[in-house]
């Protein structure tokens, strides 16, 4: 089960997705809300905490979730104070109930990583791509256009015909042929 925590929200924060099953993760925990008093909501343990990048609204509330939980975090650079375990591009990690391919997706941030399970149809997106053929912004430190163009054909040419869920960094998740949303994406950063 998926359930974005972050849901009704109303501060600047990124989605924060809690994924129920054999292991009990958080991908991103988002930001300038009580993530800690939601999880406790739904579960009483947290086995990971996965990062798509290290961005504020992504990761402001991991100290909290850190502390409430003594759960380590895995991210694409550990170097940064948010990310306890690496995690490479191509590595394979448990989220839920599935295994999930991670995929280096620089171009917003240098860091930038999406989580691909073709047993599950589904991908954790981050903010490479939204709904409705949205991307990423690039004028942030670190961001790069021609990467992040580069970063949504691959992902489009990783997930294939069978995704069914694009779980992404803000907005509505996407469950109504989601590959589209990752062409109209790419050919609207392309256009750009």
């Amino acid at each position: 089960m998926i359930t974005n925590l972050a849901a009704g929200v109303r501060a600047f924060t990124s989605n924060a997705f809690l994924v129920t099953g054999e292991t009990t993760a958080l991908v991103d925990a988002g930001a300038n809300f009580d993530v800690v008093a939601r999880l406790a909501e739904q579960v009483d343990a947290l086995d990971r905490v996965y990062l798509t990048h290290t961005h504020s609204d992504h990761v402001d509330n991991v100290p909290a979730v850190r502390t409430a939980f003594d759960v380590e975090t895995r991210g694409y650079d550990p170097g940064n104070e948010h990310v306890d375990n690496p995690i490479v591009d191509g590595g394979t990690v448990r989220i839920g109930d599935h295994a999930y391919e991670a995929i280096h997706t620089p171009g917003h941030k240098p860091d930038h990583l999406c989580f691909v399970s073709e047993g599950a149809g589904t991908c954790f997106a981050g903010d490479l791509v939204f709904a409705n053929g949205g991307f990423g912004r690039t004028d942030l430190s670190g961001g790069d256009h021609g990467a992040l163009v580069e970063s949504i054909d691959r992902l489009r040419e990783t997930v294939g015909g069978d995704l069914t869920a694009l779980y992404v960094g803000h907005g509505p998740s996407v469950t109504d042929h989601p590959v589209n949303d990752i062409e109209m994406a790419a050919r609207a950063a392309r256009s750009r």
